[in-house]
């Protein structure tokens, strides 16, 4: 669902371009209270795996295609503040070095598909993660759902934003059919992936969810210990066994002393287990995300996006403008004087792989020690 410059007149997406920046400085704001030493790492690889799992572009109809947006997953991952920076850092790689998503319509591309995205679909998580009973299958399930509604909710917002500023003279009613029909079907495979990708990082590191936190731990439970004596006032309970009476060789065998004895109600407090670390998710992460740009892409459907395909037979596409980044030497995903277009392609996705985790990981550690910096300030 990439804009392409042209699509929207000069002063829509300027006021797009505000929006973005209002909702990219909030979540700055925002993703300090989201963000520890262990996320941030997480929050870059994140953005990767968004970065490599969108060039893997899924059949959906007769010569249509679509691929994920990312803004789910990244919400329940990361936490939406965080999510909003991590579609936010793809989408500026993509249309930066590889000509995908026009530069002027980057505010577009980040209002649509990062903040819209992320926004509804965390609040549908969160809604029915609340709901729900408060199990690991509930996370899963709510992720499925919520991806599957934000996808559609990206195309109404384009939508919205196209009857504002469109440059070419389409029924608006025509355009929002074609893009809620055609989007509706990619949300389906935006759901699988999310889920699939939720539910294995659930599986192993419930720790490391964001939106899994408080609802797959197991509260501590602190019992009464049977033997201590009742606290004035209290009542017995009806399954504690009942005192042993005394007996002539209880009360002779040890000498009494002078110290007095402290009996304690309750039993000892387990000490707090040690925070594990999450450099193996990373490094599977990692792998999956080079696996996914540097292999499989290879494999994806040529066939045009949802945006594509619908701006193609709608004519929206009439002022399309050439990308001001068509010369890039990684434009449309290949590396620029390699002739095999596996090989090309492959390294481009690897490329794009190792700077979206460079810039993400860069931008969320400074996140991360500005909150560390105001924490030590207030001490």
């Amino acid at each position: 669902m990439h804009v392409p410059d042209g699509f929207i007149d000069a002063p829509v997406s300027v006021a797009t371009g505000v929006v973005a920046a209002g909702a990219v400085a909030v979540s700055l704001r925002g993703a300090r209270r989201e963000l520890d030493e262990r996320t941030a790492p997480l929050a870059g690889l994140v953005a990767a795996f968004i970065f490599a799992v969108q060039m893997l572009n899924f059949p959906v109809a007769a010569g249509t295609s679509g691929h994920l947006l990312g803004g789910a997953l990244a919400a329940i991952l990361v936490g939406p503040y965080t999510g909003v920076l991590c579609v936010s850092v793809v989408l500026l790689m993509q249309g930066v070095l590889f000509a995908d998503g026009g530069l002027t319509a980057l505010g577009v591309n980040i209002t649509d598909m990062a903040v819209v995205t992320t926004v509804v679909a965390y609040a549908i998580f969160r809604t029915i993660v609340k709901l729900a009973p408060h199990r690991r299958r509930t996370v899963t399930v709510a992720s499925f759902v919520a991806a599957l509604i934000s996808v559609p909710a990206a195309a109404i917002a384009f939508t919205a934003i196209y009857a504002l500023g469109g440059t070419a003279n389409v029924s608006i009613g025509k355009v929002f059919t074609a893009m809620v029909g055609v989007h509706v079907l990619i949300g389906i495979g935006e759901a699988a992936i999310t889920a699939l990708t939720v539910g294995a990082v659930v599986a192993v590191r419930p720790d490391l969810v964001y939106g899994a936190r408080g609802v797959t731990a197991r509260p501590l439970e602190i019992r009464d210990s049977p033997l201590a004596p009742a606290a004035p006032g209290a009542v017995a309970r009806a399954d504690a066994p009942a005192a042993e009476p005394a007996t002539a060789e209880s009360t002779t065998a040890e000498p009494t002393t002078s110290e007095p004895t402290v009996a304690t109600s309750r039993t000892p407090e387990p000490a707090a287990a040690p925070r594990r670390s999450a450099r193996h998710v990373w490094w599977a992460g990692l792998a999956a995300a080079l696996l996914c740009a540097g292999v499989v892409s290879f494999y994806a459907s040529a066939s045009p996006d949802g945006l594509e395909k619908v701006a193609h037979d709608k004519g929206i596409d009439q002022k399309a403008e050439d990308h001001a980044a068509k010369d890039s030497p990684l434009a449309d995903y290949g590396v620029k004087d390699i002739s095999d277009a596996r090989i090309s392609g492959g390294l481009a996705g690897v490329i794009g792989v190792g700077a979206t985790l460079a810039v993400g990981s860069g931008v969320f550690i400074v996140v991360r020690r500005r909150r560390a910096t105001a924490e030590s300030g207030r001490v």
